[in-house]
């Protein structure tokens, strides 16, 4: 008998081959068995066998081939999709096609502990609303608790449960093989992927491909929330940038003009929205009307000067509440004192359900008189500077802060001022400006800067850009105070009698 060719060499897909699979495959063909052919000689290989050969090699590139395309495409869709669900749709699809499986399922995990199938792809649609059905069950069966997810053995243990549930309503018929979709060190959910085919394996290959799909999937879910995270800061960034802009129309814009003295004033905010404030204040209508008018200037003025605890917009929204309430109080023509006692009474209830409380020198000037009137709710208290003798003292009075007490008194004190005298208003945030040691700016620097500042500089404007600067050079020129910084500075510019002589008012 002649003997028969060399049969061509097993072209299955990997893994369903006997010799990898390491299973017996039963022959298609019944008949009697047929003697074993001759082997060619290694020198001279069979033309057929030299073909199954190439043909192998062609179908191994081919399907190299694919699973490159494949997983090219879902490269190009991870950086091209915007919407993460659309994405989510590729996955099984993705998974089960570079692996040559049946079919591929995505369940993830909800904040509330419960599993969504969030999608399921087959190759056929005959079995796959059942394979759907199954899944659907396999998750119901399972909750997980993602503030668990630190704890390893019991998300392992959800996880086990999880594939032994999904295993159990796909019957024996199905090989399925499930891997985890982390995102920054946290299960978010499950891929997997499954055959109903008897010869099918899951090579280490397969594993990795699937491995490598459930990557990308954590990529593009991080990426997700890093967007939406990104895209809820810049909400909230035009949202301070609109507070800031709110603010900054609340407080002045320039400082008044008032007979016989020279003003200045700075507010530099931590944040975008801060919660110190200062404010020039007219006592009248008529000067609330015309700020600059020469009549306006020759009548009394309140000043303020305050801080809310904290900062950012919480404390931006309290001190605009202060400063609507404190402009209303002064136009109603009450003094420093009772001022800070009817804004302790009305604010009482807002500040005791915000937890904040509130730090405000209030004080009247009064152009033709020279007397500055003032009471202090716990703020830091001025620093007066005294021409005649070149030295400091603080404007002091007893009082709580607003707030804190419904009963507390409110002192009011007064001080005669004369030429050359300069008052400096200021917040905490200057004198508990740090470096980079720690260590404070405080009060004695603040003292020392102003009495040379008072000394040797003409204008309000001139002392005020030395006490920052000074502040500055303290902090670091590449740093930045960490608290809002407000500094108001008033200096005697003439005495009274003079312009009571020139404008013809007599006190």
């Amino acid at each position: 008998m002649q003997s028969r060719p060399t049969p061509p060499f097993n072209s299955s897909p990997e893994g369903r081959s006997s010799e990898s699979s390491g299973r017996t495959v039963p022959s298609d063909t019944a008949g009697p068995t047929l003697p074993n052919p001759p082997r060619p000689s290694p020198a001279m290989p069979s033309s057929t066998s030299v073909y199954a050969l190439r043909e192998l090699v062609s179908r191994l590139q081919r399907e190299q081939y694919k699973i490159q395309d494949l997983l090219g495409s879902l490269g190009f869709a991870l950086r091209s999709l915007n919407n993460l669900s659309q994405f989510l749709e590729l996955i099984p699809m993705i998974a089960s096609r570079v692996t040559d499986a049946y079919g591929g399922a995505l369940v993830m995990f909800q904040p509330d502990g419960q599993l969504r199938l969030e999608q399921v792809h087959c190759a056929g649609s005959d079995d796959c609303q059942n394979v759907r059905l199954a899944l659907e069950m396999a998750t119901r069966q399972t909750t997980v608790s993602l503030n668990a997810a630190s704890e390893t053995a019991t998300l392992t243990h959800a996880m086990l449960s999880l594939d032994q549930q999904a295993g159990r309503y796909l019957g024996a018929d199905f090989q399925i093989f499930g891997t985890a979709i982390i995102v920054q060190n946290v299960e978010r959910g499950r891929l997997y992927v499954f055959s109903n085919e008897g010869d099918y394996t899951w090579s280490e290959t397969r594993q990795k491909l699937v491995r490598l799909v459930a990557d990308q999937t954590a990529v593009a879910i991080e990426n997700n929330e890093l967007t939406h995270e990104l895209r809820h800061k810049e909400r909230i960034d035009r949202e301070l940038e609109l507070g800031a802009e709110i603010q900054a129309q609340l407080l002045p814009h320039e400082c008044p003009t008032i007979e016989g003295i020279d003003l200045a004033a700075r507010c530099k905010t931590a944040n975008k929205v801060g919660g110190d404030y200062y404010d020039f204040i007219p006592t009248t209508y008529e000067q609330l009307r015309q700020p600059n008018a020469p009549a306006s200037g020759q009548k009394p003025w309140s000043f303020a000067v305050g801080d809310v605890m904290g900062k950012g917009v919480p404390a931006g929204l309290m001190m605009t509440m202060l400063r609507g309430m404190l402009r209303a109080e002064v136009l109603n023509r009450h003094s420093p004192g009772q001022l800070l006692q009817h804004l302790n009474w009305v604010m009482r209830t807002d500040l005791e359900s915000s937890n904040r409380f509130v730090t405000l020198f209030c004080a009247q000037y009064d152009p033709r008189t020279q007397m500055l009137a003032y009471g202090n709710a716990a703020h830091n208290p001025p620093l007066l500077w005294r021409a005649a003798t070149g030295q400091i003292t603080r404007l002091d009075a007893d009082g709580m802060l607003l707030g804190l007490d419904m009963d507390t008194h409110y002192q009011e004190n007064q001080v005669q001022l004369q030429p050359g005298d300069t008052v400096i208003y200021y917040t905490d945030g200057f004198t508990e400006a740090a470096n980079s040691g720690g260590k404070r700016f405080d009060e004695d620097n603040l003292i020392e800067s102003s009495c040379w500042a008072c000394r040797n500089l003409s204008s309000a404007e001139e002392i005020l850009d030395y006490l920052f600067n000074m502040l500055q050079r303290f902090v670091g020129a590449d740093r930045e105070a960490e608290d809002d910084t407000t500094l108001v500075v008033m200096r005697v510019t003439a005495p009274a009698e003079f312009r009571q002589l020139s404008t013809g008012v007599l006190s």
